[in-house]
């Protein structure tokens, strides 16, 4: 007999199942839902609305390409083989499907918090490895799990709004209208004790809630000749004859590019003062991965093949950009649909309260546009004036926004995407459990800025 909490695992896998459309029809709904919203909300004319959508279409192509780097050098450097053989050993540790949960979703959760390309890449690796492996557990369930890990990427070192406030440049004061004149250090957002804390109890939760969903009966095993990748024929490894060919596969070529790479890293980080932002991530994560892969031709294969799960993004960003620009777009009417949805939680919000309203402003926001950089462009502008007004910590203002970014990422498609392709399943296959996450951690996540606010 099913406990209760089974049946409701089995009520939200089936309601997902059944109403969850391919993560690019979601991207289309979305966009009517959206532009049919700014049509009474904003009163703006279809004209205006269409204008607003194709004027945002192109809106986020650098950072897209940012977000497309950081996945691909994050899946190239999952892929070496030190970093494989690694992965091949954890994954034969768990002896059973309770065990193999817990560990896949930790492991995750780690690897996100430290990059959420790498994290996101290396935990469904790592999952597929297990099912490999071990017989008898839930595959829906074990790779759910993985992405279940990407919640606290935001709150992470590769959170790109957190990053982004520790850039400074115009651009920062200009973002924040005014607000923020000189950079917030990491230290008060991602590395603040308040955060870690909500990271350590978040990670612990998902551990647990994850592990109780394992079913009793009705397990979705897969067969492992399913996931073997198809392999083209061995090549004879001839060796390199031509002087092309040596340069090809050169070690000493690819190490001194690394020992550059993250020279400068270091000498920028450490004796110049660098921030540790977005693009430092990529170059950390780049260089590593031409380091461990051993000579170029190898980083090259190996980058190519983790391009193809970012196909999914390059096809939806545009639209989730356009998207965008339907919910920032200003009318004849003088207002937008973005600053709508902020007026409303500013309206009801006190110093103690602003943050938790801040974070569900921005989930809300993320169903719509699943990008730190347009919440950023959203949200930055008026949420940094009004907790200013609050007398709110900045820092406190931002990383609810970025919490608010990750947390409905359970239930938007849109960044499971490459971890889907890698796993061989469909979005309604894991957003079910994703759905049961969703809940608990929001729980903590509101209990935790209440407390920061406190």
């Amino acid at each position: 007999m099913q406990s209760p909490f089974q049946k409701i695992i089995k009520v939200s896998v089936n309601l997902v199942q059944r109403w969850l459309p391919e993560p690019f029809v979601f991207a289309i709904i979305l966009t009517f839902v959206a532009a049919l919203l700014a049509m009474p909300v904003c009163r703006q004319t279809p004209l205006e609305v269409v204008e607003h959508w194709g004027g945002g279409v192109w809106g986020l192509l650098a950072f897209a390409m940012q977000m497309a780097l950081v996945l691909v050098s994050g899946s190239a450097l999952a892929a070496a083989p030190p970093v494989k053989r690694v992965v091949s050993s954890l994954a034969s540790i768990p002896k059973s499907p309770a065990a193999a949960i817990a560990m896949t979703t930790a492991v995750s959760a780690v690897a996100c918090w430290l990059n959420w390309g790498f994290g996101l890449i290396v935990g469904v690796i790592f999952a597929k490895e297990i099912a490999r492996k071990l017989h008898g557990v839930d595959y829906r369930l074990l790779i759910a799990s993985a992405y279940s890990g990407f919640v606290v990427w935001h709150a992470g070192i590769s959170g790109s709004i957190p990053l982004t406030m520790a850039t400074p440049g115009d651009a920062l004061t200009v973002a924040t209208n005014g607000i923020l004149t000189q950079p917030i250090p990491i230290s008060r957002t991602i590395l603040s004790p308040y955060n870690l804390a909500m990271v350590v109890l978040i990670i612990a939760a998902l551990v647990a809630v994850n592990t109780l969903m394992h079913p009793k009966n009705d397990v979705f095993c897969i067969d492992p000749s399913v996931l073997d990748e198809q392999r083209p024929a061995a090549e004879a490894k001839a060796k390199p004859s031509t002087p092309a060919e040596r340069l090809e596969n050169s070690r000493l070529l690819s190490l001194l590019l690394a020992v550059m790479g993250l020279g400068y890293l270091v000498v920028n980080l450490f004796f110049r003062g660098g921030a540790f932002n977005l693009s430092s991530v990529i170059m950390l994560f780049l260089f590593f991965g031409i380091l461990l892969h051993g000579t170029p031709l190898a980083y090259v294969k190996a980058f190519g093949a983790a391009a193809t799960g970012a196909a999914g993004i390059i096809l939806q960003f545009p639209f989730y950009a356009g998207i965008m620009g339907i919910i920032t777009g200003v009318g004849a009417s003088g207002i937008s649909l973005g600053t709508v949805i902020s007026d409303a939680c500013i309206a009801i919000s006190s110093p103690r309260t602003y943050p938790l309203l801040t974070f569900l402003c921005a989930a809300v926001l993320n169903l719509f546009v699943p990008s730190g950089g347009g919440h950023w462009a959203i949200q930055a502008p008026v949420m940094f004036s009004a907790g200013a007004d609050l007398g709110v910590d900045p820092a406190l203002t931002g990383i609810a926004i970025a919490w608010g970014d990750a947390w409905t990422n359970l239930i938007q498609p849109f960044w499971a995407i490459p971890a889907l392709a890698i796993a061989k399943l469909n979005a309604k296959d894991i957003m079910g459990f994703c759905l049961i996450d969703l809940f608990v951690t929001g729980l903590i996540i509101a209990a935790g800025l209440l407390a920061w606010a406190w």
